[in-house]
């Protein structure tokens, strides 16, 4: 039975979930309703959100190859493996999805962060208060049953980037907290950053 939870709620995985391994982790938005403009006026980009994994050694990030995303689909140990980007958000469901096989995750790794930017949000001035319905959810992959989901109700007007949860392991046990923290990291460089 999948849980919903609000922002900065923790939640065991592994504790419910017995020999849970791999875990499917979706995460999806649509782009809001936007006024046309002028008649003249050019048509609006579409917004197209990255979501990212970076993973922490002792809460930091020790190196680029610890960033995965649309560049680099698969992490060096093989696993995290990020299903490919999505330009657009269009259609129900999931937008992006990560998998995660926590049982082979070197002990060094302690934490996984789930961020989601918008590409060229500057540039195309776009920010994630044009964004609505954003969630993050995580599914045992042996039977793909939801085990929790987080909708992203806060008001992220003028936030280029968001931390969407972080997936970490306390004392033996997976667990996961929903962040939802807005900023203004112009790109994925910025946002890893501030885990150095």
């Amino acid at each position: 039975m999948s849980v919903s939870l609000q922002k900065g709620q923790k939640v065991s995985l592994s504790k419910d979930n017995a020999g849970l391994s791999k875990v499917l982790i979706g995460l999806g938005w649509d782009e809001a309703k936007r006024s046309k403009g002028g008649f003249f006026a050019p048509k609006p980009q579409p917004i197209d959100c990255d979501a990212s994994v970076l993973m922490l050694q002792g809460g930091k990030l020790r190196d680029k190859s610890d960033i995965v995303y649309f560049g680099n689909l698969s992490h060096k140990t093989g696993t995290v493996q990020h299903m490919g980007d999505n330009l657009t958000g269009a259609g129900e469901g999931d937008d992006e999805q990560i998998i995660v096989d926590l049982s082979k995750i070197p002990a060094e790794y302690d934490r996984i962060v789930l961020v989601v930017n918008i590409y060229e949000a500057m540039k195309r001035n776009q920010h994630f208060g044009m964004i609505q319905n954003a969630f993050i959810r995580l599914v045992d992959g042996r039977n793909n049953n939801e085990m929790c989901k987080y909708n992203l109700t806060d008001d992220y007007s003028g936030m280029t980037a968001v931390i969407f949860g972080e997936v970490y392991r306390h004392n033996g046990e997976w667990k996961f907290n929903a962040i939802g923290q807005g900023t203004n990291d112009p790109g994925l460089g910025q946002l890893a950053n501030r885990y150095v």
